[in-house]
């Protein structure tokens, strides 16, 4: 036990180290906690996914909801509004192509055309968990910043609508194009109401809550309880927790009149010590959850690395392409940074493992070749997170130089 606790407190240690090494040599810190958790799992075999199958759904569920709860929190609804129609633009567009590049491999490589889809919506989602924090790490411009919070936060939850809607059809024997669309805008109108009535009953409980004796873990303990009710209810709690923190962030726009009838309540916002505090566990989470992403890539299966890799290009040119189209307007260093944000996590490796589980639950095969898709998605986990990790690394410098006289005004550090 000894040794364990000292590699997990030099683990954190490395972290800062590693975040400090983004900030001087530009090498990305998540791929080094990555190569990490390769090392001490598919390399040594000092752990193995399955010594943490029973914490490792629960810690990356946390670590996804902190993140977005804390990205809601810097998200300004004033910059939602002006940029709103890119993030729609950019999300819809690049789910689509997305399915359809990955679609198109898969069934060159011998899959049917229901599980070649299956595949193409599994990994069609950004990772918010891992988007989030290279954002942060770089100066980028408001827009580019809103847009790439709320695609990674959306387009997670399309993925899982439309991959569950596909398991369904497996399931049931057929699957509705319209029932799929009426699930996904449910899904998104309901998430987002539990996230914002949420945050509003908080943000006036807090002036109370705050009289209680060691109180600080309260927000964050009320976030999970948010989150778990979505979940339990059938919505993204990823929607809520983003939709809470952006309540808590923009506390003037929900100061509504009408609440002031109920004697003295007031809607106040998070204090400078309760965001650091979630600071704070966004970056400890963070850390262990990348090292935990590496423990769980499957190296034994060649071919399934090599689809992943396969993939994973295509869709990265496709990414590429679709921005150079739609992003005319924009500046090229807005455009290189939307066009590589596109890496896979956390909704990709738990979407993969549900075909297995539905064959399990169902006694036969109903989705044919599910353990292949599961391996060829983590292959795509795997290289889209290297590839990004690659792209920030040789193209990190511009990015932080640049400076444009008509985007300054937007242009911020995340730190």
């Amino acid at each position: 036990m000894g040794s364990e606790l000292i590699f997990l407190g030099l683990l954190v240690f490395s972290a800062h180290l590693f975040a400090s090494l983004f900030k001087t040599k530009r090498i990305p810190d998540v791929l080094l906690l990555m190569i990490i958790g390769i090392v001490i799992g598919p390399v040594l075999h000092w752990v193995r996914p399955n010594d943490l199958s029973v914490v490792g759904g629960l810690f990356s569920s946390l670590t996804l909801l902190l993140i977005l709860f804390d990205s809601g929190m810097d998200t300004s609804i004033d910059a939602i509004r002006r940029h709103w129609r890119g993030m729609v633009e950019i999300t819809l567009l690049s789910l689509v192509v997305s399915v359809i590049a990955a679609t198109a491999i898969a069934s060159q490589m011998g899959f049917d055309i229901h599980a070649s889809l299956l595949l193409g919506c599994i990994v069609s989602g950004t990772a918010a968990a891992i988007v989030i924090p290279l954002v942060r790490q770089m100066k980028v411009s408001e827009r580019t910043a809103t847009i790439l919070v709320m695609e990674s936060a959306v387009s997670g939850m399309l993925s899982i609508v439309a991959t569950l809607s596909l398991l369904d059809g497996y399931r049931l024997g057929t699957v509705t194009v319209g029932g799929a669309l009426g699930n996904a805008l449910a899904s998104l109108v309901m998430s987002l109401l539990i996230g914002m009535v949420g945050g509003i009953i908080w943000a006036g409980l807090l002036d109370g809550v705050r009289k209680l004796q060691n109180s600080m873990f309260l927000t964050p303990a009320f976030l999970v309880v948010l989150y778990g009710l979505a979940e339990a209810l059938g919505y993204s709690g990823a929607m809520a927790s983003l939709a809470f923190g952006i309540v808590l962030g923009n506390i003037d726009y929900f100061d509504f009149s009408f609440l002031h009838k109920f004697g003295k309540v007031r809607m106040r916002p998070l204090s400078k010590p309760e965001r650091s505090l979630f600071k704070e566990l966004v970056f400890v989470f963070k850390t262990f959850f990348f090292v935990y992403i590496g423990i769980c890539i499957p190296f034994d299966n060649g071919c399934a690395l090599l689809y992943g890799l396969i993939i994973t290009v295509a869709l990265f040119v496709v990414r590429f392409a679709l921005v150079a189209l739609v992003g005319r307007k924009n500046t090229s260093n807005d455009r290189l940074v939307v066009s590589m944000m596109i890496p896979k996590g956390l909704v990709a490796a738990v979407l993969a493992t549900m075909p297995e589980r539905l064959n399990a639950q169902m006694g036969y095969e109903v989705v044919p070749n599910a353990a292949m898709i599961k391996s060829i998605a983590y292959s795509v986990i795997f290289c889209s997170i290297v590839v990004t990790s690659l792209i920030v690394l040789f193209t990190s410098r511009k990015l932080v130089k640049a400076e444009l006289p008509e985007f300054k005004e937007e242009v911020y550090d995340y730190e």
